[in-house]
């Protein structure tokens, strides 16, 4: 019988998989930012690739590789991930479980490994200047400088 961490395992690893098969399993690493707050769900996620961290839609702009990096299939993957989240929140209800407000994935390709942070609090509900994008880019550029640890 699947308990609780059996779903929320899976959930991950299936956004960790859209992101792998996104850019074509080769990346280094994967970084997956998912927010949410009473009625708002965020699911974004960025690459490490041969040292350079990037945006999903910057992949053709260091690779000799030619990535669809169309919009279609930008929504496409964000949806999945966002569908994922709203399922992982359903697990939460159905077990009883505190979802949390943030989770930071970080997916090392080669060995295999996944890392995650979550927190449960507020982070921008309650801040009138802070959006979700804000979060995301602050991460975005604190792993850019090389900051790994978030």
């Amino acid at each position: 019988m699947k308990v609780f961490e059996d779903y929320f395992s899976e959930l991950q690893a299936d956004m960790v998989a859209i992101c792998l098969e996104y850019v074509e399993e080769k990346a280094d690493d994967i970084f997956i930012y998912c927010s949410y707050e009473p009625t708002i769900y965020v699911f974004d996620f960025f690459y490490k690739i041969n040292g350079s961290v990037i945006h999903k839609h910057q992949l053709n702009e260091i690779s000799n590789l030619q990535y669809d990096v169309s919009s279609e299939r930008q929504k496409a993957a964000l949806k999945i991930g966002n569908e994922n989240l709203k399922l992982i929140h359903k697990k939460c209800k159905e077990f009883n479980r505190d979802m949390p407000t943030e989770i930071k994935l970080h997916y090392d390709v080669k060995k295999n490994s996944l890392r995650a942070n979550y927190k449960y609090e507020l982070i921008y509900t309650n801040e009138e200047e802070l959006m979700p994008d804000d979060i995301f880019d602050n991460w975005f550029e604190e792993v850019k400088e090389g900051n790994l640890n978030n």
